[in-house]
């Protein structure tokens, strides 16, 4: 349970720059040269990877794709405001405690208490589990802008020497380093002492020649000029001052949706009609109908 020695450096989920452009692909992920090659640098330096961008764009969808074709397994921290120790690290079973130390009402406190902070009244969070892991992981902290800035100090003693300390039972080291995402859509700006600790990797929304490959991968029954034109439409959305510009998961959406209506073409009121499936705000609907140009 403590101090083994330090876990080797990289998980050896991929082998080349290739292998991981290759591998993702057969998950669903068309990766970039850019997102193959620091993943790949990731993996075979055993550092976390840090990726930004804006929401939708692929960031959780690459930790997962990672984690399917190195056969690991996915520990998901999911950041929100408030999220404290107990949610992220570890926490103690205060109703199991207070059970035994009743059912133990004739033992002295010293001997209760080196019963109840014992590796049974152990509750693991997402941060301790992947670390205690022993077998191939994908650690995801999902939206870490979304935490509290204190929270950021409890990551870096994970990223920086892969162990946790629980006062009670000692400092626990990784025996198997766990593969690092931590994703961020950039709403508040992340210590600097985080960043050190992690590649950086920034994913924007993709070409027409890229998003137009993954919307055929996606939705395979759609037509190819179709799929072209829709593409086309949603780079024109995102180049008007919106409040949610469509994201390339929305671009999915609505490409299923052309389809489950039986479209062939896209034209203005088909456009109209379906604005909702990738415009969030009454705002943003009303403008792209009065701006977009079909055709």
């Amino acid at each position: 349970m403590t101090d083994g020695g330090a876990p080797a450096a990289g998980t050896g989920f991929f082998s080349s720059v290739d292998d991981v452009s290759a591998k993702l692909a057969e998950a669903g992920y068309l990766a970039s040269t850019a997102v193959a090659t620091t993943v790949f640098l990731a993996d075979r330096l055993g550092k976390p990877l840090l990726v930004e961008g804006p929401a939708g764009v692929g960031k959780t969808e690459l930790a997962k794709a990672v984690a399917q074709v190195g056969g690991a397994r996915l520990v998901r921290l999911q950041c929100y405001e408030g999220v404290d120790e107990a949610r992220a690290l570890y926490e103690w079973n205060h109703a199991k405690q207070l059970l035994r130390i009743t059912a133990g009402r004739d033992e002295t406190w010293d001997e209760a208490r080196t019963d109840i902070f014992s590796e049974e009244f152990l509750l693991a969070r997402p941060l301790l589990t992947a670390i205690r892991s022993d077998e191939p992981t994908v650690l995801l902290i999902d939206e870490t802008d979304k935490a509290d800035v204190e929270v950021e100090g409890l990551l870096l003693e994970v990223l920086s020497d892969f162990q946790v300390t629980v006062p009670e039972l000692g400092t626990i080291t990784a025996a198997r380093r766990p593969f690092v995402v931590l994703t961020s859509n950039a709403t508040r700006e992340l210590s600097e002492a985080l960043r050190r600790r992690c590649l950086f990797l920034h994913i924007d929304f993709p070409d027409a020649e890229l998003e137009q490959r993954i919307v055929r991968l996606k939705v395979p029954g759609l037509d190819d000029a179709l799929a072209d034109s829709l593409v086309e439409v949603v780079g024109a959305l995102r180049g008007m001052e919106l409040r949610k510009a469509p994201s390339v998961a929305e671009t999915i959406d609505w490409a299923r949706t052309l389809l489950a209506l039986g479209a062939d073409s896209l034209d203005e009121a088909i456009v109209r009609d379906s604005l909702g499936v990738i415009l969030k705000h009454q705002d943003d609907v009303r403008k792209a109908a009065e701006k977009l140009t079909v055709g």
